[in-house]
């Protein structure tokens, strides 16, 4: 087992591990870290444990020092040079004529590279930009193109929920959604139903799919004959959230099938050829002449 502590560098950010080094640091304190791309600010949301090797990423980078009153005014003042220098880049990307949005303007802590987040249809040539870039603000430079999920976790936004969207308020990292899920969930396959801002599938999709996944492999498919308290039928309709099945019972009333509700744990799903008596053979007949004489 290893000590460390998670580290994270943005809201709703991907959390890091890292080396405490022998330092005392509480969860919520804000740190500064080295990473590869250079001397970071960060926040400890995670308090000191200890985790198996097989859960980092070896060698793990050091928590310099428990950020001090001083570096809290340093990441201040560049994320307040931030929204300048998106400003500036903005009007370089018109200049230049570039087919590109820009998203987000990050600093570094020690200023040694400012990065700059935009989305894109395509390639974008933008060797021009950097130079342009790097002769005004007299550092490195890095443009990153970001998807469209990113581009709504660093935007933020309201979704149809009418609650803030998870990856810009919770999600650390963003997990697989498929159409198999919606089906199995039985939802509208209507992409306007089941996409995010982004233009993407919900992210919470992935949320309660564990819990269908799980029910389903007990809850009688639709068309299966059943045993109930009240008699044998077949399912017509079933609800994974309500654990329930409806049954088109054997009896009729009125000239008309009976169709009644069931918890799927009252009925017993009848599966052809099993629920029947075995077939003697032909020791066991043997014996049964047997025993008659």
């Amino acid at each position: 087992m290893i000590k460390v502590v998670g580290v994270r560098f943005k809201k709703a950010g991907k959390i890091y591990y890292f080396d405490p080094d022998g330092l005392a640091i509480n969860k919520g304190e804000n740190v500064i870290v080295e990473t590869i791309r250079g001397i970071e600010f960060g926040n400890a949301v995670a308090g000191i444990k200890e985790v198996s090797e097989e859960d980092i990423v070896a060698p793990l980078k050091k928590v310099l020092r428990v950020a001090t009153v001083e570096d809290c005014v340093k990441y201040e003042e560049n994320k307040s040079k931030e929204g300048e220098a998106f400003r500036i880049c903005l009007d370089k990307i018109k200049s230049h004529d570039l087919g590109m949005k820009l998203i987000d303007v990050e600093y570094t802590f020690d200023n040694n590279k400012i990065i700059f987040y935009f989305t894109a249809d395509g390639r974008v040539d933008f060797r021009e930009l950097v130079k342009d870039l790097a002769a005004v603000f007299k550092t490195r430079i890095e443009l990153r193109q970001i998807g469209v999920r990113d581009e709504a976790k660093m935007l933020s936004g309201i979704g149809p929920c009418g609650r803030g969207l998870c990856c810009a308020t919770f999600l650390g990292e963003f997990e697989p959604v498929s159409i198999k899920m919606a089906k199995e969930q039985s939802l509208s396959l209507n992409p306007t139903k089941i996409s995010g801002i982004c233009g993407r599938l919900m992210c919470c999709l992935k949320y309660e799919q564990d819990v269908y996944e799980e029910v389903r492999k007990t809850l009688p498919k639709v068309g299966a004959l059943v045993d109930t308290a009240e008699g044998k039928g077949e399912v017509i309709e079933s609800s994974v959230l309500y654990e329930k099945v409806k049954v088109k019972m054997d009896a009729i009333e009125n000239n008309m099938k009976i169709i009644k509700e069931f918890s799927m744990h009252d009925v017993k799903e009848i599966i052809p050829g099993k629920d029947l008596e075995p077939e003697l053979e032909v020791e066991d007949i043997e014996d049964l002449e047997f025993l008659e004489e």
